[in-house]
């Protein structure tokens, strides 16, 4: 497990845990105990290329992890959104029977 679990999660689960538990109490929706909250935030800093290249990667705070996740995410939308735009260029190019052009739709859709 990696040293961010223990610190930074842990001081967000301590200082977010009284708040928590009166919603999930009054939501009736099952909560998430530290463990796995901690084991999340783990997997998610192993999936994002920005903490895993780091040679500081197990000591990289909870909230860091959180932030970059939102950040790759973002980056990921507006590679999505570059990439249906050309398609829908080059749709615009061919011939919109051609076999490529039927390709082309099913992407973007």
């Amino acid at each position: 497990m990696s040293a961010f679990c223990n610190t930074g999660v842990a001081r967000y689960i301590r200082m977010s845990g009284r708040r928590s538990s009166r919603q999930s109490s009054s939501s009736g929706s099952p909560s998430i105990s530290d463990e796995q909250i901690i084991e999340l935030v783990s997997k998610l800093s192993r999936m994002l290329p920005e903490i895993r290249n780091s040679r500081q990667s197990s000591k990289v705070s909870a909230s860091k992890v959180l932030q970059e996740t939102c950040n790759y995410i973002r980056n990921l939308h507006r590679e999505v959104d570059g990439l249906s735009d050309r398609l829908s260029q080059l749709l615009a190019t061919i011939d919109a029977e051609s076999p490529e052009a039927a390709i082309i739709r099913s992407l973007i859709e």
